[in-house]
């Protein structure tokens, strides 16, 4: 089977027959805390950054210079590990990942944007890659399984987050016990793409993550940070935003 699950949308796939069972487990799992009459979090102090591109650069440029290779293992990403890639967009860490884990691995591309999807799913069919799950994820919510992650990857989108202490709030429940997570990013104002790295460890140390690993990805862009979640998230009166 070639290309991917879907959960947003729900586009029938070959081979694909658990698409309604999982939308009515996210239904049952995932939150009371998404209905309108949820607690409302702290607006972020800062810009945030509009979506304008499902991808960053090109992907022969960070070949090149080696951008996926050294993140993967920096972050230790291998069988059996369940990896998320968030705000996959054209898919380049999910193809990647999906190579060095190989056939019958766990792995889901979330994206809020449908196109961007459809686009990925036909690339999946393209390339031969099977067993990727395609979540049309919501701007605050990823929409990922309780319990589900074991390594959750965020590329050169984390300034474009509508509000990242709820988005950070509502993944947590599905980070796996050990889980971690890596944001890719350049130390620019959110205005600009970038999320400075002071600012970054600011935001997620609100919500109860805590920095493990830090790193430069010269000669590829930006830096690496590595987090690992809470095991609770803290009382949603008690985040506090940061500022830029």
């Amino acid at each position: 089977m070639t290309g991917g699950h879907s959960i947003g949308d729900c586009a029938i796939q070959r081979g694909v027959v658990t698409c309604l069972a999982l939308l009515v487990l996210l239904a049952s799992t995932v939150p009371a805390l998404a209905r309108p009459d949820g607690p409302t979090f702290p607006i972020p102090d800062r810009p945030v950054a509009a979506i304008v591109s499902p991808e960053y650069s090109n992907e022969k440029t960070r070949d090149g210079h080696g951008e996926a290779e050294r993140v993967m293992d920096r972050l230790g990403i291998q069988r059996p590990q369940r990896v998320a890639d968030i705000g996959a967009g054209l898919g380049y860490y999910t193809v990647r990942v999906a190579r060095r884990l190989g056939p019958g691995a766990t792995i889901y591309a979330t994206d809020v944007n449908a196109e961007y999807l459809d686009r990925l799913r036909a690339r999946l069919a393209r390339e031969g890659i099977g067993g990727v799950t395609l979540i049309l994820g919501l701007p605050r919510e990823p929409r990922l399984l309780p319990h589900s992650v074991d390594v959750a990857i965020l590329s050169h989108m984390y300034h474009e987050i509508e509000n990242p202490y709820e988005f950070l709030y509502r993944l947590q429940p599905s980070l796996a016990a050990g889980a971690r997570v890596g944001i890719i990013d350049m130390d620019r104002p959110t205005s600009n793409h970038g999320t400075p790295p002071t600012l970054l460890r600011c935001e997620l140390a609100a919500v109860g993550y805590r920095q493990v690993d830090f790193v430069w990805l010269a000669p590829a862009d930006g830096y690496l940070a590595v987090f690992t979640p809470p095991e609770s998230v803290p009382p949603v009166r008690a985040i506090r935003p940061c500022r830029q």
